[in-house]
């Protein structure tokens, strides 16, 4: 039988918060019979964009995330509630606004942090897929209607057929150790899992200093080489999906004008700022870390 999942497009997001707020617009005062009680107009959100800031000035990058109830084929919310939350033919996720009156405590058992609690209402609610919508013939719900950069894609497939497309186009969940089986799938999420080193290279020649394009920058790991780039018309390099572990990486910069090279830990990205090339019989002076 076919399913209902949300692929969700990594560095698609612009944090506009477009989805929010229809999500607002469609629940906040209004109740849906069987689907949800009334959304409190002050409260917190289902869907949420979280940002992750990365390096520093002038190499930044910024990856925002939206995150929801992933519909967890295995759901440890399901487990606590008992018939308070029941899960559809169609792979959706419902917490019954009836039986769950009073269950705060079904907030507290997703590990994805994706249960917000009604004050108004007295109950947990979450982002249950427009599901009314869906019945009612739409082909996706508003937060995919409504996003201007094309961040979602509902999409209702067989199990099998879906297992493949994940593993064709590289997709993944979150959290894939609490084995869950969560059916939002995300698109390009090793941007957000992941670390970069980048930097600047520049040269003095004739009292003038300058970017220089074209160098060759190696990326090297316990002495082994992993990565090269080379740099662009503002001197600038990036070596990009690198472990955040505390693993040591070293840095070299060739070019005809000189070289130089920098040590450095990741755990987080780090931009190594202006490597300056000196002429290659001082390189050992201007290199070090320090230089």
């Amino acid at each position: 039988m076919s399913k209902w999942n949300l692929i969700i497009n990594v560095g698609s997001c612009v944090n506009c918060y477009n989805c929010v707020i229809a999500n607002r617009d469609e629940h906040v005062g209004n109740e849906f019979a069987g689907y949800s009680a009334p959304a409190p107009a002050v409260g917190d959100s289902p869907i949420r964009i979280l940002r992750r800031t990365q390096g520093s000035a002038p190499m930044v990058e910024t990856t925002y995330l939206p995150v929801m109830c992933n519909h967890c084929d295995d759901a440890p919310c399901m487990r606590r509630a008992g018939d308070a939350i029941r899960k559809r033919d169609d792979g959706i996720v419902i917490i019954d606004p009836v039986k769950s009156r009073g269950r705060k405590d079904i907030v507290r058992s997703c590990p994805y942090g994706a249960i917000v609690w009604n004050e108004e209402q007295q109950v947990p609610q979450t982002w249950f897929f427009d599901a009314h919508l869906l019945d009612q013939g739409w082909d996706r719900p508003r937060c995919q209607q409504s996003c201007p950069t094309d961040v979602f894609e509902a999409v209702k497939l067989d199990d099998a057929v879906m297992e493949k497309k994940a593993e064709t186009e590289g997709l993944k969940v979150l959290k894939p150790n609490l084995a869950t089986k969560p059916r939002i799938w995300y698109r390009g999420l090793e941007r957000w899992e992941t670390c970069f080193i980048g930097g600047s290279v520049s040269a003095e020649l004739a009292g003038l200093v300058d970017c220089v394009q074209g160098a060759e920058v190696t990326l090297f790991q316990a002495g082994e080489r992993i990565a090269r780039a080379t740099t662009n018309d503002f001197g600038d390099f990036a070596f990009d999906g690198l472990p955040g572990d505390g693993s040591t990486y070293r840095v070299e910069v060739t070019h005809a004008n000189g070289s130089v090279w920098r040590d450095c830990v990741l755990s987080e990205s780090i931009y190594l700022g202006e490597l300056r090339l000196a002429c290659h019989d001082a390189a050992d002076e201007r290199g070090g870390p320090d230089a």
